[in-house]
């Protein structure tokens, strides 16, 4: 087993939902991402899902657009942020799983890539522009390095595309909230559990959902109907405003706080 399914396992047992919590590697800058890799896990986070930055990231909101460029203009790489997980394994064993766009992959290779990201240390990949049915040339080196695939599932998934993805995802499927890009708002909840429950008719996967959820009343709402809260835009904003005060990381962990609180608090 993962760190993936150990983690979403030890947590099901003690009846608790995972928190998900989402950086851009290299925002403000890569010594702070691993200090924010390590409270954020003290604080509460149980997987951290880590942003590579990208030129155009057709899935992503302006909050996390403008992490990217920041990202970018640092000069952060894929071989550094791979460095950085080989660094942050030498302390921690939180189950981290890379969301980086294909061309990042396609550059190196799928299969050197795999074995790199595998032996830094890196548990699963969310590559946003690399449909199921086109995702051959990743899945196979994936499965062979180790690395979990995890495909994202919209409301607008058709039964016969819903199918497909849960048959390809390993880890845990990434449920949108919404039609749109990161950083919109959680609008309807029922809705969003409806579909938690139709896909939990024909998989046996964790489900987390992310797009939307901002504040701890949102986590703890979807703390209820799913296995996993994933929260990014709330946490990279927060990472912007205080990105010149020294106290930044704390004020990063005290947010992640609020939200394991809410959601442990809901689940009990």
């Amino acid at each position: 087993m993962s760190r993936l399914e150990t983690t979403f396992d030890t947590l099901k047992g003690k009846g608790e939902k995972a928190l998900i919590a989402y950086l851009m590697a290299g925002d403000p800058g890569l010594a702070e991402t691993e200090q924010l890799v390590l409270a954020l896990e003290q604080a509460g986070a149980d997987i951290i899902e880590l942003g590579v930055p990208f030129s155009d990231p057709i899935a992503d909101g302006p909050v996390i657009q403008q992490a990217a460029e920041r990202a970018l203009r640092n000069g952060t790489s894929l071989a550094q942020i791979l460095a950085l997980v080989t660094s942050l394994r030498q302390r921690t064993q939180i189950p981290i799983v890379l969301m980086l766009y294909y061309n990042s992959i396609h550059a190196i290779g799928a299969k050197i890539f795999c074995k790199a990201a595998k032996a830094a240390g890196i548990d699963g990949l969310i590559v946003p522009d690399l449909p199921p049915d086109e995702a051959e040339p990743l899945t196979v080196p994936a499965e062979e390095a180790g690395l979990r695939l995890i495909f994202l599932l919209a409301p607008t998934s058709t039964a016969q595309r819903r199918k497909l993805v849960l048959r390809q995802s390993h880890g845990f499927v990434y449920y949108v909230s919404l039609t749109g890009i990161t950083g919109a708002t959680l609008s309807n909840v029922a809705e969003v559990g409806h579909n938690v429950e139709q896909i939990r008719k024909i998989s046996s996967l964790p489900v987390a959902v992310g797009f939307g959820v901002a504040t701890p009343e949102d986590a703890a709402q979807v703390a209820k109907i799913a296995d996993g809260v994933i929260v990014g835009s709330a946490i990279v904003k927060r990472i912007a405003s205080h990105q010149q005060d020294r106290s930044m990381v704390g004020k990063i962990a005290d947010f992640v706080r609020s939200l394991k609180s809410a959601m442990v608090a809901t689940t009990h």
